[in-house]
């Protein structure tokens, strides 16, 4: 049995959750592995969430995904191409959602006055399935010696102590991955991809809660909570607007102002500022149309991070795994295997 079943077997009897709708592909062999080829293009996409007459000129992949909490039989199928023009590489990613979940732990007025967080009364602890927000997350391999055949797999530990869902690292400290972690309510309002990465830290309730899983440094930016301040949020969106929309950009928000809102009204929690630095590489706009996320997203080739991937050879492949979530913190939809990319000269 190859090491791509057999992580994936495990995966599935440790995770036997998600109401029965958690099933498995056959794993790929090397030879039916999927391949997204870049294509140099002499003029760039426009970056809208948009594909315009350039993205004609790409051959589409198609990346089957499952396992995932909120979607129908908990799969859907991701569609993928690419391009690279100077020194920039584009990717244009659609998949099927038949429900835009923005509506991430809103703030909501109670019939008292008093106001309260919304969640979801399922969740034993970073794991929200009600509550939440849609997202996408791509991880590149960097130096984990099994990842071309098990793709993310060679970095889920299922069914360990102090977590619902598992923990995601690698096995040595040499090894690591980077992950792309596109957020709808958290990075997308602000026009970017959370660039982040996975090491070999172990899970730890008191000190490493995401266990491997680690964000690049940045300098400034990023997404917070809105606090409660005499109990009640202390910043709303400009002109005291109830949600939607669910977040609130962090240069436009002002003091709440509690007699503007009535009973069942809801506030957004969210702050959210565009990364600088490291962490804010990856650009990305998009949007949902027709039961349908379309989200085109673009990085740099040489970043010249030691926490991303580098695509500083054009004549070799780079594997990938991606994942989708369906207003889901963690019990995502996962492709089995790897994808590689490649570059057409």
């Amino acid at each position: 049995m190859n090491r791509t079943l057999q992580v994936a077997l495990v995966v599935v009897a440790v995770l036997g959750l998600i109401g029965g709708g958690l099933w498995l592909a056959v794993a790929r062999t090397a030879g039916q592995q999927p391949e997204l080829v870049a294509v140099k293009v002499a003029t760039p996409p426009v970056l809208d969430g948009e594909a315009d007459a350039v993205w004609s000129q790409a051959r589409e992949v198609v990346v089957p995904v499952t396992g995932g909490a909120n979607l129908p039989n908990g799969q859907t199928t991701v569609r993928l191409k690419a391009v690279y023009s100077g020194d920039m590489v584009y990717f244009l990613m659609t998949w099927a959602d038949s429900t835009q979940s923005l509506r991430r732990a809103p703030f909501q007025k109670q019939a008292d006055g008093s106001w309260k967080k919304l969640a979801d009364p399922n969740d034993k602890g970073s794991d929200a399935n009600l509550y939440y927000e849609d997202k996408m997350a791509m991880i590149w391999n960097m130096s984990i010696k099994d990842f071309a055949q098990s793709g993310c797999f060679a970095t889920c530990h299922a069914g360990e102590p102090g977590k619902a869902y598992g923990n995601k690292y690698t096995s040595t400290p040499s090894e690591l991955a980077d992950i792309w972690h596109w957020k709808s309510v958290r990075t997308q309002p602000v026009g970017q991809i959370d660039d982040q990465y996975v090491d070999s830290t172990r899970f730890d309730p008191e000190t490493a809660r995401e266990a491997g899983r680690k964000s690049d440094p940045r300098t400034a930016g990023g997404y917070a909570d809105v606090p409660l301040e005499a109990g009640k949020p202390k910043w709303a969106a400009p002109g005291n607007k109830t949600a939607p929309p669910y977040w609130i950009i962090d240069s436009q928000k002002v003091a709440l102002d509690d007699a503007m809102y009535k009973a069942g009204d809801e506030a957004a929690s969210m702050l959210v500022a565009p990364f600088t630095g490291d962490r804010g590489d990856i650009a990305s706009r998009a949007v949902y149309r027709n039961g349908t996320w379309t989200v085109e997203f673009a990085r740099k080739l040489v970043t010249g991070s030691a926490f991303d991937v580098q695509f500083n050879s054009l004549s070799r492949p780079y594997y990938f795994g991606v994942a989708i979530f369906d207003n889901a913190q963690v019990r995502h939809a996962y492709q089995t295997g790897a994808t590689r990319l490649t570059f057409q000269p």
